[in-house]
């Protein structure tokens, strides 16, 4: 952003939009368009999706579409290859803008740059505070469950944490810092004064931002598991002034890199850096999608042979983009450079590469048209899901909630010849919740139950099951249940996916349980940060001659056989589903 600053002061804004067009359009247009091909080619179930994802991005603006549809760019379960796309929308959004708040900013003949870098000084820290304020620090799950985490506009819920995390408004801080620090901090000038003597000053700066920048990409982080158990929560640490600290500490750095002394400059420009920096903007744009095309969905972590994997294919084609696509449309000579290379070519080599060429331009214009026709599909765990909703019973149902009634009795009739009517009165009696009938077999559980919940149903079970469903956000529920009367011979519940499971939650869990008969557990699946810990906790309460039996359910699923689990390894797919109600009743013998 200084850089870039400082070159808008110089220029016009039509040359500075000349200019970012040549410099990201076209591996932008590449990325676009190789997604359409690779998502019809391997994942025409996609399309549908994918399609607004490359319009988004096509315009610029993935960061609202992606608020919008409510997939933010930590959402889970779905083939997302544009979703990093939302920075990038982000920044050229507000250089859109850019251009014209500086010509205004320095359209009089007299520019007080003081004023004008307060101005923009005091912006960050109103954006920051902005966000610190509006920052809701409680669970995330979904609007039904947590309504105070969103914003409820024309009937579609908005993720607080999204809002701040994606908008352009809510991201400006950093943006209005690197356009101060261009402003006062002019590299020349820098080299007259004391500084250009004594670079040891900027490089010890510049080794606090480093560590500072270290400390915030370990420590602080976007979402997080709410160790209480609450579930997952937006990291407080970023919201509450993450945001400005990490644009202070880049500017640290950015402080020592442009004088020319300086020793953190010259670590920095060492050939292997100058090459990230120079590509990094094929990196940042490749990256992604070769990621999701790995790992099929977003949210599941690569194995180190995945990543490895990733990292050789991102780095070789941001290679090929810099030098044969890029750099030569910077420079204006695409044409030229594209033909002599041809002349240099064999005739044979350039007859294959004209076949190729012309094989790719239909396979490109096909995938053009399948993308704008292809119908909006479900992907597996949203399809697992829907269906799964169908079979659930209601809490209002397993409660049995009636309105009781209690009337007082009428006055008992006076006495014959009395001269004066005696009036009688009955102290109404405490009101008893209504019991109902216990339910003999009754499975309660998140999203991964969910998807089995037609399979448990037609086995005798009644099911209530929800999406992002915590243990914490169920005792209460669990409660009402025993104080109602509901709970029968055997209970089945299915917890833990969604975030840690507290020890003092667990304890009351069990309390409360503890006059059902049998109460069957079922461990975590999944490359969750909580698995080890959750599985852990729950082995602890396995023991000898109590009610409590706990089912290693990550073990026990490794003996499925084909198509058992959606892409994220943890939601089930149709033989999954019966596999999961065959080990629940290998235990309950229903």
């Amino acid at each position: 952003m200084p850089l870039r600053t400082r070159r808008v002061l110089q220029w016009c804004s039509r040359s500075f939009w000349a200019r970012r067009a040549r410099r990201l359009l076209p591996a932008l247009f590449a990325v676009l368009l190789s997604v359409a091909v690779v998502a019809t080619l391997l994942r025409p179930e996609t399309l549908g999706k994918v399609r607004g994802d490359i319009i988004a991005g096509f315009f610029y603006g993935s960061n609202w579409f992606q608020l919008w549809v409510g997939a933010g760019y930590a959402a889970s379960g779905d083939f997302a290859p544009l979703r990093h796309l939302w920075s990038l929308a982000v920044e050229e959004q507000f250089y859109l803008l850019w251009p014209l708040v500086m010509i205004a900013v320095t359209r009089k003949q007299v520019v007080r740059v003081g004023r004008v870098v307060l101005i923009f000084v005091g912006s960050a820290l109103a954006v920051t505070l902005l966000v610190a304020l509006l920052h809701h620090s409680g669970p995330i799950g979904e609007c039904s469950a947590t309504p105070d985490a969103y914003w409820q506009i024309g009937g579609r819920c908005f993720s607080i944490a999204d809002v701040l995390y994606l908008s352009t408004p809510t991201r400006a801080s950093g943006l209005l810092l690197g356009a101060a620090f261009a402003m006062v901090w002019r590299p020349n000038a820098v080299m007259r004064g004391k500084l250009g003597r004594r670079p040891a000053r900027l490089d010890a700066v510049a080794i606090i931002g480093l560590a500072a920048l270290a400390i915030l990409i370990v420590k602080v982080s976007y979402l997080k598991a709410d160790p209480s158990g609450a579930g997952i929560v937006a990291d407080s640490a970023l919201m509450r002034g993450g945001f400005l600290w990490t644009a202070l500490a880049t500017l640290a750095v950015l402080g020592a890199l442009v004088h020319r002394r300086s020793y953190v400059g010259r670590v920095l420009a060492i050939p292997p850096l100058l090459w990230l920096g120079t590509r990094s903007y094929g990196l940042y744009l490749y990256h992604w999608p070769i990621y999701q095309i790995l790992r099929r969905v977003a949210g599941v972590p690569l194995s180190v042979v995945e990543f490895v994997v990733a990292m050789v294919l991102t780095g070789v084609i941001a290679e090929v983009s810099y030098r044969y696509l890029e750099m030569p449309i910077r420079r204006g000579s695409f044409k030229v450079e594209t033909a002599a290379r041809a002349q240099a070519w064999p005739m044979q080599t350039r007859r294959i590469i004209a076949v190729l060429g012309l094989v790719g331009a239909v396979v490109v214009g096909f995938s053009g048209f399948r993308v704008a026709t292809a119908d909006l599909e479900l992907n597996q765990i949203e399809a697992s899901i829907a269906a799964g909703e169908e079979e659930v019973t209601s809490v209002e149902e397993l409660l049995g909630e009636v309105t009781p009634t209690n009337t007082q009795p009428d006055p008992e009739p006076a006495p014959v010849g009395a001269e004066e009517p005696v009036v009688t009165t009955t102290t109404p009696a405490a009101v008893v919740a209504p019991q109902r009938d216990p339910v003999q077999f009754l499975a309660i559980g998140d999203s991964v139950m969910l998807g089995a919940a037609g399979v448990l149903r037609e086995r005798g079970y009644t099911v209530n099951a929800e999406k992002s469903r915590q243990l914490k956000g169920t005792l209460e529920f669990l409660q009402q249940l025993k104080d109602a009367g509901t709970f029968g011979d055997v209970l089945v519940v299915h917890l833990g996916t969604n975030g840690p499971i507290a020890r003092d939650d667990l304890d009351t869990f069990l309390e409360i349980v503890s006059e059902v008969p049998l109460v069957v557990m079922l461990n975590v699946r999944g490359e969750l940060a909580w698995r080890s810990s959750n599985n852990e906790l729950l082995a602890s309460i396995d023991a000898e001659g109590d009610n409590i039996v706990v089912v290693d359910w990550l073990a026990e699923s490794q003996n499925c056989a084909r198509a058992c689990f959606s892409d994220d390894g943890i939601h089930l797919l149709g033989n999954g589903q019966v596999f999961y109600a065959d080990v629940i009743r290998n235990i309950t013998g229903t």
